[in-house]
């Protein structure tokens, strides 16, 4: 257990942050399964509509530092793909 004062302020922060980071990763892990749940059931128009809400939450996370910038990229970047290959015209 800490015994410093400036421990014991640290400790408290880190545990505020945890749950802020926490809440904030829930939150991006529920717009991106809303996207692929809609992808999944072919529903374009329910993707399309989730599809920016999902990048703002994420673009939420990458600037309070939950999550890497580049992690944020790269799930914008899937989903993204992803609504093009659902969209795209089936080949001959």
């Amino acid at each position: 257990m800490a015994k410093h004062k400036s421990a014991l302020r640290e400790m408290r922060r880190s545990l505020r942050r945890n749950a802020i980071n926490k809440k904030t990763k829930s939150a991006v892990r529920t717009e991106v399964r809303k996207v692929r749940e809609a992808l999944l059931a072919k529903d374009q128009g329910n993707a399309q509509k989730s599809l920016p809400e999902a990048y703002a939450t994420i673009d939420q996370a990458v600037k309070k530092g939950s999550i890497h910038k580049n992690k944020g990229s790269r799930l914008k970047s899937r989903l993204s793909r992803q609504l093009a290959r659902v969209n795209a015209p089936a080949a001959k």
